[in-house]
């Protein structure tokens, strides 16, 4: 059984506020591709404005983006987890896990995870009898690409057709049924139990000072091992094509032609960039994202 004691110390021993806080400090930054502050993003929500709600947002339809889905496949209860202790501190009462419509094992999945959470007593009313009640939702899109993009998320949940919304205002403060929302990727919060569990300096051993922690790289295309590979920010995308232990190098020896970085919108990189760091700062400082 999954104990979830990150879930426990986060209700039991913590505020809302000082889990804010430690995932600020943490650094962690959002894994759906701005990459922007997580804890900041938190702290954006008006003070005082009920009900609010969390978005956990699955729906995976990037071309070459396949981490999400494994993370589901492999470690549903560590992302439904995340959940529950991202709800807490930014004080939701229910929160949804919104997954593409294609995942449909992978929806299934979630869904017993969520339900074995229920069974142990760690959702529901009053948890770890600290009068904190938390509801999780899974829901399945309906195989729109663009509901992907937060705002169109939201239409969808509301049973609306998946088309962005016209910002301001934002989702912090004007989000789901027009109440604070927060939205993240499925890869941000699976990080959280983590820095609940192991801390800052656990944290921020991985990666480089701006861009701390480790990524999960979806690699595909013509190389000898496709897959995911969870390594620090910062790690030369030479080493995850060629090294033996990653990408294994391209099929036939053949020549890197074009790089791909961050999904069909991001622009191309070309074999010059290969010694690039894999952080942010240094993608965004070779041309991409």
């Amino acid at each position: 059984m999954y104990k979830r004691q990150a879930l426990r110390t986060a209700v039991t021993d913590k505020t809302p506020n000082d889990i804010i806080e430690q995932v600020k400090a943490a650094g962690l930054r959002g894994r759906g591709g701005a990459g922007f502050p997580t804890g900041v993003k938190w702290s954006f929500l008006p003070k005082g404005v009920y009900p609010r709600y969390l978005l956990c947002n699955c729906d995976e339809s990037e071309p070459g983006t396949f981490n999400n889905h494994q993370i589901i496949d492999r470690n549903p209860h560590q992302l439904v987890e995340g959940v529950a202790i991202s709800a807490y501190a930014i004080e939701a009462h229910t929160a949804f896990i919104y997954a593409r419509g294609e995942f449909a094992a992978a929806a299934r999945r979630l869904q017993r995870a969520v339900d074995d959470a229920y069974a142990a007593g760690f959702l529901g009313k009053n948890m770890f009898g600290k009068g904190y009640d938390l509801d999780i939702v899974v829901h399945r899109g309906a195989g729109a690409y663009i509901c992907g993009e937060e705002t169109a998320l939201m239409e969808s949940l509301e049973g609306k057709i998946g088309q962005p919304r016209l910002r301001p205002p934002f989702p912090a403060v004007a989000g789901l049924y027009g109440k604070p929302t927060i939205i993240n990727n499925v890869e941000s919060i699976t990080n959280v139990p983590m820095i609940v569990r192991k801390g800052v300096e656990w944290y921020r051993s991985f990666g480089t000072e701006k861009s701390p922690g480790t990524k999960a790289f979806s690699l595909s295309g013509h190389v000898n091992r496709p897959g995911n590979y969870e390594l620090p920010f910062g790690t030369p995308l030479r080493e995850l094509i060629y090294s033996p232990d990653y990408g294994a190098g391209m099929r036939g020896d053949r020549e890197i032609k074009i790089i791909i970085p961050g999904g069909a919108s991001a622009p191309w990189l070309t074999a010059a960039a290969l010694d690039t760091p894999l952080d942010y700062e240094s993608v965004a400082a070779a041309g991409s994202m």
